[in-house]
């Protein structure tokens, strides 16, 4: 059995942060990685991360530092930091050499440049690393708060996963095993394009019966890329998929929805990237699942959508005519 005591989480942000008081309140030893001297020595000096999780204050104890090779003598690393920095992050850890300990990939997304799932890029720069994916349902300022939730821990082996959910395992937080690892990391990235997608609909009023129905309808094409990939059908219904994008598709807590309300009220994609700040998972993810989609000869009309309001900056009105003159069709597919 892999030693699990101490825990080091790599990502100061919001989700960073909540992990971190997940796992002390799990009675780990927990170390939080960030870059941010600031923030690192706000958590030090007031319990508190005001950039992130604004109005919380920390009654669990962890350290924090700016020092990667002190976080990574932890026993379990966490990588919560953006999808598309965690080759670049994995470089890094390969100088320190962490070993054959686990790295739980905590972020959602797929790497644009190469199309590689995240737990792809970690094996292929980190080969000895055991890799695992945490995801679900699950807000960063809840989690913070201690409100009840539940996630997917996912690997190759079952006992890893049931290694890590007991190692992570807080009385407000319930993860439960999993070896699928395709399928919690399709879930998780296709629901942030798919959120942008609602957040739109959202944002141009145009009521709950359309927002249900983009769900609805994207879920389906969630399931049709997943089960593509190899993913298990069990996994899609499940926290990681079908949960996760219930919850990102209808609050404007998610980022993604966020972005896409905005979009819905009459802003360009390409304003809103120029105006700085960090870009929403979804709009790195929607052109690569395409990409997938097309390599895989799966549609996904409501991601394709998605992909040209983020590069071609589509109109919500055009979007919407896309979406509504497509061929009619049965809702389910090969029925008899």
């Amino acid at each position: 059995m892999i030693r699990m005591q101490s825990i080091g989480v790599i990502g100061a942000g919001a989700w960073g942060t909540a992990l971190a008081l997940t796992a002390a309140r799990a009675g780990r030893n927990v170390t939080l990685w960030g870059r941010d001297a600031n923030t690192i020595s706000e958590i030090r000096a007031r319990n508190q991360n005001s950039r992130y999780l604004r109005g919380i204050t920390f009654d669990e104890e962890f350290a924090a530092t700016t020092s990667l090779p002190a976080v990574a003598a932890s026993d379990v690393l966490l990588l919560v930091t953006p999808a598309q920095t965690t080759r670049a992050l994995c470089e890094a850890l390969a100088e320190i050499d962490p070993g054959e300990k686990p790295i739980v990939l905590c972020s959602k997304g797929i790497e644009r440049s190469t199309g590689q799932l995240v737990s792809q890029v970690v094996k292929e720069v980190l080969p000895q690393a055991k890799v695992a994916v945490l995801s679900g349902p699950s807000f960063a300022e809840d989690v913070a708060k201690g409100l009840p939730t539940a996630v997917t821990i996912a690997s190759d082996t079952l006992a890893l996963a049931d290694d890590l959910a007991r190692a992570l395992a807080a009385p407000a937080f319930r993860p439960y095993a999993s070896k699928d690892l395709i399928g919690v990391q399709i879930g998780g990235a296709l629901k942030n394009v798919l959120a942008i997608a609602c957040g739109a609909v959202a944002g141009r009023k145009l009521g709950a019966s359309a927002q249900a129905a983009l769900t609805a309808r994207g879920f389906a094409e969630l399931t049709r890329l997943g089960t593509a990939m190899g993913a298990q059908a069990e996994t899609l219904t499940g926290l990681s998929g079908l949960g996760d994008l219930v919850l990102t598709c209808s609050s404007p807590q998610s980022r993604n929805f966020s972005f896409g309300m905005k979009l819905g009220e009459g802003l360009a994609a390409s304003d809103l990237i120029h105006a700085g700040g960090t870009l929403a998972e979804g709009a790195h993810s929607a052109r690569i699942a395409v990409e997938l989609g097309t390599k895989l000869c799966v549609e996904l009309p409501i991601s394709q959508t998605v992909a040209a309001m983020i590069d071609q900056d589509l109109s919500i009105e055009d979007a919407l005519l896309n979406l509504m003159a497509r061929p009619l069709k049965a809702e389910i597919e090969n029925q008899q």
